[in-house]
Parts: C-alpha cells; sequence; structure tokens
C-alpha cells in the first residue's frame, strides 16, 4: 500500500510531541514505567523521551529515514509493557480514565505497523529528496 509523502513526517510529528511531553510533564509518564524495570523511572522517562527526539529527527531526513523507522517499530514494541502497567494499575479508577488506559494497548498496534510501512516504503541508502 503506498503512503502519503507525508506520513514520515506526521509520524515525526507524533514522536516529537511525545517526546518533548517526556520533558514537560515527566511526572505522567515516570508513573507507568514498569516496577520490575531496574532503576529510576524517572531515567526511563527521559531516555524514552530522549529516543523519541532522535527517532522523530532520523523520520524527518531521508537518508536515515529507513533505519529509523525500523528502530520506532522496535521502539513501539517495547514500550508496550509501560502500557501495560498503566492498564494495571488504572483498572480501578473512574471509567473514562480506565477506558482510556485500555485503548491505549491496541493503539501500539498502529504505530508498530505504521512505523514499519515508513521503513519499507523508505529508500534504501543516502540520497536527495
Amino acid at each position: 500500500m503506498a503512503r502519503s509523502k507525508r506520513s514520515p513526517l506526521l509520524l515525526a510529528g507524533l514522536l516529537a510531541t511525545a517526546g518533548v511531553a517526556h520533558f514537560v510533564a515527566p511526572r505522567q509518564f515516570d508513573a507507568i514505567v514498569p516496577r520490575a524495570v531496574p532503576g529510576s523511572p524517572r531515567t526511563w522517562t527521559y531516555a524514552s523521551g530522549a529516543v523519541e527526539l532522535a527517532l522523530a529527527a532520523g523520520l524527518a531526513l531521508p537518508r536515515t529515514r529507513r533505519a529509523s523507522a525500523r528502530v520506532a517499530t522496535a521502539f513501539f514494541v517495547g514500550v508496550f509493557p509501560a502500557n501495560v502497567q498503566m492498564a494495571l494499575d488504572w483498572r480501578h479508577r473512574p471509567a473514562p480514565l480506565r477506558t482510556a488506559a485500555y485503548a491505549r494497548l491496541p493503539l501500539q498496534v498502529p504505530l508498530v505497523l505504521w512505523a514499519r510501512g515508513v521503513a519499507r516504503d523508505a529508500r534504501p541508502g543516502p540520497h536527495r529528496d
């Protein structure tokens, strides 16, 4: 399926927005870091925010788009446990919050497929757009 030429830039924008949010409002992200992960939740919050910003930059540049999209695919899979942690922690919250937490779980699938599609559609190697 052919994707819009804007698709990589839209994905980059989404990742950049999420990355900035990790630094602007880190507490909400600290809360969903799985407790089984070693180290400080804040360290993981900042690290994942930095990765999102780096991926956004890589997706924005045609030269690094394919590799960045591949890493983004793995990243979206890798952060899924945080969404599971949020769903578990929020299962006794009011219905709207609980619904939002549960809704995040299946939303990871389209993100993985989107990044994978961007990787597949990107031209390999150095080039100019």
